[in-house]
């Protein structure tokens, strides 16, 4: 299975899960330091104060993807590092530290991706509302500004949000997520202002020079039980009409606005229902219609669902009512998460069908296991099937004629996996927390032969 010519090979990681330094060099508090900080709102106990000390091992970890022969490094900005209040005065040695890391980056031969926001909202703009504040987006963009100020001439691919979902439906929804918020509402008046976020940034980066802009959702194939390992199977009216609409509050809510400049009439009809459509202002949505070059996906698991009268909306789905939310006859990750790789290569089609003139990369695949280091080495099979199965269903999709152009494992380094703390590793190189030794896993040196041979 060969890829094609200057197919992006990578991997990803975010600020909050890896940098550690949090109260160093005058950076600002975030909405994840003070949710691990609050006691049971992650396992363990755990934070990122630490985490995996990238802040200080940077260059290590540089020399570490050029071992492993990575074209592209995928890595977010945090916000509180730059802007510690979250706007106006600006931290020198925050801009320095990606100063940097862009540069050791490009000395290697690495592509820097940038992105913005990972979820490490300053706390500043959370005490004045957080993303349910329609002013968070227009701080977001000052942001956006003052980071391609200073990288925009080395950084070529820029990204405005990760998984806007998750930001606002954990975040403010359910709560499972920092801020903690437990209100539908709010949390749909926070994906429009994420939104609005994304757009305004997006403009400005674009009028500032910037080259390639990727917006990045969580996105999955929304399955009932018998299409998991069936995609030839028919659903029956209620179960297909039950996928149709938890579809479009998943992806389409996020990406009919950015491409197309509307939001689906699903969509509208659970913000009527919860809290009403206030939020939304005349020319919105021609804000957020901002041109983008490409659709980054992060892909894990299928969202398998039925239709299930009388049941309650969840709390991270505003407009779920009548849905359940089912398991999948497959194998599961360390996080029960099923392993379905076909889930991936059909996502791919319907993304393609759905937004056909933009570009798609995926941003995030990967697969927590219980990893143990014995002499020295990680035998991760597990996962080395999980990538395998999965790349082979990049490489169909490529074949049925999808526009993907990368592939971005995560992640690079086991890390603070949000709630679940340190205690999934996700990543191909483990670390020892205690003492920060990296060691790449067998999954990394296989994915270093596969990066080479551009081929499975």
């Amino acid at each position: 299975m060969i890829f094609p010519e200057g197919f992006v090979w990578g991997a990803a990681t975010a600020s909050y899960q890896i940098e550690g330094a949090a109260k160093e060099d005058g950076r600002g508090q975030s909405i994840w330091d003070t949710f691990s900080h609050t006691p049971g709102k992650v396992a363990g106990g755990d934070t990122g104060d630490v985490a995996c000390d990238h802040y200080h091992r940077h260059a290590d970890d540089v020399g570490l993807m050029r071992e492993l022969g990575l074209a592209a490094y995928r890595f977010s900005v945090a916000w509180p590092r730059m802007l510690p209040e979250g706007q106006g005065r600006v931290n020198p040695k925050g801009l320095a530290f990606y100063d940097k890391l862009v540069d050791e980056l490009l000395n290697a031969e690495i592509s820097p991706y940038v992105t913005l926001y990972h979820w490490d909202l300053p706390q500043a703009l959370e005490d004045r509302g957080g993303w349910t504040s329609r002013d968070t987006a227009y701080r977001f963009a000052e942001y956006a500004q003052i980071v391609h100020e200073r990288l925009g001439d080395r950084v070529s691919h820029w990204t405005t949000l990760n998984e806007p979902w998750v930001a606002a439906y954990l975040g403010y929804g359910n709560g499972v997520h920092a801020p903690g918020r437990r209100d539908p509402a709010a949390a749909m008046r926070a994906a429009h202002h994420l939104l609005l976020g994304h757009g305004l940034a997006a403009r400005a980066l674009r009028e500032a020079g910037a080259r390639s802009l990727m917006l990045v959702v969580n996105s999955a194939p929304v399955l009932t039980p018998a299409q998991v390992n069936d995609p030839e199977a028919a659903p029956g009216e209620a179960d297909a009409a039950a996928a149709h609409r938890i579809h479009a509050l998943l992806t389409r809510q996020f990406l009919d606005p950015a491409v197309h400049g509307s939001y689906p009439a699903e969509v509208l009809d659970a913000a009527a229902r919860n809290g009403g459509l206030g939020h939304v202002q005349d020319g919105d949505l021609e804000l957020i219609n901002a041109p983008i070059d490409q659709i980054g996906i992060n892909y894990y698991n299928p969202c398998v669902v039925e239709a299930s009268p009388g049941e309650p909306a969840d709390a991270a789905w505003p407009g779920s009512e009548g849905v359940r939310f089912a398991g999948a006859d497959a194998p599961t990750t360390a996080m029960g998460w099923p392993i379905v790789p076909d889930g991936l290569s059909r996502l791919l089609a319907r993304l393609s069908r759905d937004y056909p003139r933009v570009g798609l990369m995926v941003t995030e695949n990967g697969a927590a296991f219980d990893d143990v280091v014995e002499d020295g080495r990680v035998r991760d099979r597990d996962r080395v099937a999980y990538l395998r199965g999965h790349l082979r269903e990049v490489h169909r999709a490529i074949e049925a004629g999808a526009d993907l152009r990368g592939y971005l494992v995560w992640s690079l380094l086991d890390n603070f996996e949000w709630a679940e703390g340190y205690r999934r590793r996700f990543g191909i190189v483990h670390v020892d927390y205690p003492t920060q030794t990296r060691t790449p896993k067998d999954s990394a040196l296989w994915y270093r032969d596969v990066i080479g041979r551009n081929r499975l």
